[in-house]
Parts: C-alpha cells; structure tokens; sequence
C-alpha cells in the first residue's frame, strides 16, 4: 500500500531519532574506555638497585705463576775417586761452606807430597844456581873465565827459576784436587736427596754425574706473564726499563691458602714480548722465612698498581655483556632504566672496579638485568652495593603499582 506524504514524513523522523540515539550511544561507549584506565598495561619492572661506590682502593691484577728457587746448584764432583761418606739428610737445610761428601782424599795426599818434594828439588837447584852466578860474577872480573861459561851460569839461574814456578803449580793443583776432595754446599738452602752413596767410584768431566742439588729457601722467586694492555698500564705508571717496580707490591697465594698471605714486590719485567701468546715474562721476590714456599709450584699471585686511586665500584651482579662489550643499566632521578658503556677492572672487596663509565652519585640495576630495556620505566628498589639487605625504595611507581 502506498504511504500517504505525513505518514512518510513521521517514518523519516522515526529513523533519524533512532541514528542519532545509536551515534550519541556508541560516544558515551569511546568516551568511557578511553577514561578507564587499561587494564592489561603492564605495571613497571620491580629491580633492585644499588649506588655505585666511590673510594680510593689499590687496583690489584690477578695472575698464575710458579714458585723459582733464586739459588739453584747442582752438585757435581770436581775429581775423580771412591765416595768415602755422606755427611747430611734428604731435606735437611744446609749453610753454605757446609761438607756434604767425602771422596777417598789418599790418593791427592800423595799427588801433594810428591808436588811439595818436587817442589823443593827445584827450589834447592835454584839456590845452586845463584851460587853459581855470584861466583861467575866474580871470576869474570879476575878474567879468569870466558864470557860463554857467565851467560851459562845466567841461563841455569833462569831456568832454575822457571822450574821452582813450575813445582809450585803442581803444588797448588795437587792443594786444590785434595780440597776438591771434600765437597761442600755453595749455598745455603734445602738439599735433596743423595744420588750417589757411598762406595761408588765418580769421574769429572761432561760424564761427571750429579750427586745432589741445592735450592735457597727464602726469599723466593714467583715468575708469570701480564699481557700486553697490563703491561701498557704499568709501563704509564713508571715501570718501565725496570725502574720503580719495586715499588709495585705483589701477592701470592698458593691452591689451598685462602687469599694472599705471602707479600712481596715486583723484581724485573722481561725486555720483550712474547708474540706467540702475547704476553710479558715477569718475575717477583716474595719472603719465605717458613719454607712453605717450594720451587715448582703453582701459585695464585696478585700485583697492584697505584694505591689509592679513587674508583667506582659496584656488584657483578649489575654487570652485563653485549657481544664483546660490558655495560651497565643506570636508573636515573625519574626512575628510568639508562644503558651505560663500562670499562672494568679487577675485583676488589667482593666489588668490580669500573674504571670508566661510571660515578659515585649513581644508581645501577644489581637484580633484574634481564626485565629491563633502555628507556623503560622500573620500580626500583634500594639494596646495598653487594645486592643483599633489600629494602622497597619509597618510589611513587611502587605505590601506584600496589594501588592497582
């Protein structure tokens, strides 16, 4: 049926009424979303976040090295014959003058005699010859003999002389190999044990065997090797051409000593540099006087630069790697998460050196490193510079974040 020109008009009206009511309705519904707040926003990160330490420390490196005896001496005979006895104990210490073996001394008594005899035969043909000469001298004046028997009373004088220096050589050789005879410690130190005993016949020569060693007990030698960049950073504090490094002190520790009681000081630095393994050989003294340090073995040692640089320490907790880079997250007065380059050093009281990047009026993220990225916002809470004794900070982040 048709509709009549009102009843078009009022079905017109009906349907606009009812768009606008549909429009009015559908703002009120934006409207209200967009002023609740959004329930699935994630609240702030809660981590832990400690201030960064600042005080003057020793700068200490750590390295592994072995113990070196400074004396080391082979015990080797000096003359041939039959060893005659042993005067000390495997291990004992020993000074240094003090007789160790005794070989068969009878046959270089004799050789001595026999020199001595020798000698005095010559110094007996010598005073004939004087005699001699003097006697020349005068018969010469009375021209009562020729020029030729003076030059040979001259000539036996010379020769006799000769002879008399001759004897006393042997002498003092036969003197020598007698004393040789008794075999004493150069040094003073430990002795092992005796390679050869008693009743064995021994030589000299390249086949002379060895009959024991030597080694000092203290002080001691501690050799490793620094790399390059460590050596770069002493060298600037002066340790170069091995002048001033005695003023470097080092520390050593062997495996089953906890930390570093035997103190010493940095001796030599070598004059080249390895450049298979890049490194620098080093050598250090270190005390001894209880003997507890023995050649050979492995050792923990730690030297130290300059005393009392101001550092920046903080936990290796907040200390995170990126490729070949370490850096830290700061938290900055709005409590937001910065990345921050770093350039470390060696531990020290349990905390990492930050030589740069860092400063003392700053606050780093120790726990939750992983939660965070830069420029988010965090909840910090405050701990101390080990990441112990958590205590909630008074953030206003943590407040809303439990209000919600």
């Amino acid at each position: 049926m048709e509709l009549t020109p009102p009843q078009l008009s009022r079905k017109a009206i009906a349907i606009s009424i009812g768009v606008a009511i549909v429009i009015a309705a559908a703002t009120v519904s934006i409207t209200s979303q967009a002023s609740r707040p959004t329930a699935g926003a994630p609240p702030p990160a809660a981590v832990s976040v400690a201030s960064v330490i600042e005080r003057p420390v020793t700068e200490w490196d750590e390295f592994s090295g072995r113990v070196q005896a400074v004396e080391h001496v082979e015990i080797r005979p000096r003359v041939s014959g039959t060893i005659d006895a042993v005067h000390f104990r495997e291990g004992q210490l020993v000074k240094a003058g003090e007789l160790l073996f005794t070989i068969d001394p009878r046959p270089y008594q004799a050789e001595l005699a026999h020199t001595e005899a020798a000698l005095a035969g010559a110094q007996a043909r010598l005073g004939l010859a004087r005699t001699e000469l003097d006697r020349a001298h005068r018969l010469i004046e009375e021209h009562a003999i020729a020029q030729r028997e003076m030059d040979q009373s001259e000539g036996a004088l010379r020769e006799a002389d000769a002879n008399v220096k001759v004897q006393e050589a042997a002498v003092l050789t036969a003197r020598l190999n007698l004393q040789y005879t008794a075999i004493c410690s150069p040094v003073a130190g430990r002795i092992s044990r005796a390679e050869i005993t008693v009743g064995n016949l021994v030589s000299v020569g390249s086949t002379a065997p060895l009959l024991t060693t030597v080694v000092s007990v203290s002080p001691v030698y501690v050799d490793f090797e620094i790399d390059e960049q460590t050596y770069i950073r002493y060298a600037s504090q002066g340790a170069v051409g091995n002048s001033g490094i005695g003023q470097i002190a080092i520390a050593a520790g062997l495996a089953s000593e906890d930390g570093y009681p035997h103190r010493g000081y940095l001796k030599s630095i070598d004059n080249q540099l390895d450049t298979t393994s890049g490194t620098v050989r080093v050598r250090s003294v270190l005390d001894n006087a209880d003997g507890v340090l023995t050649p050979g073995m492995f050792a923990r040692v730690r030297m130290g630069g300059s005393p009392n640089q101001s550092r920046a320490l903080v936990d290796d907790r907040a200390i995170g790697t990126d490729q070949d880079k370490k850096f830290v997250m700061v938290v900055d007065a709005d409590n937001k998460v910065k990345y921050r380059a770093v350039t470390l050093g060696p531990v020290v009281d349990g905390l990492r050196i930050v030589r740069t990047g860092l400063h003392g009026d700053e606050r780093v993220v120790v726990n939750g490193l992983q939660r965070v990225r830069p420029n988010d916002l965090v909840a910090p809470i405050t701990v101390d510079a080990s990441g112990r004794g958590t205590t909630p900070a008074k953030s206003p982040l943590v407040a809303a974040a439990s209000q919600r």
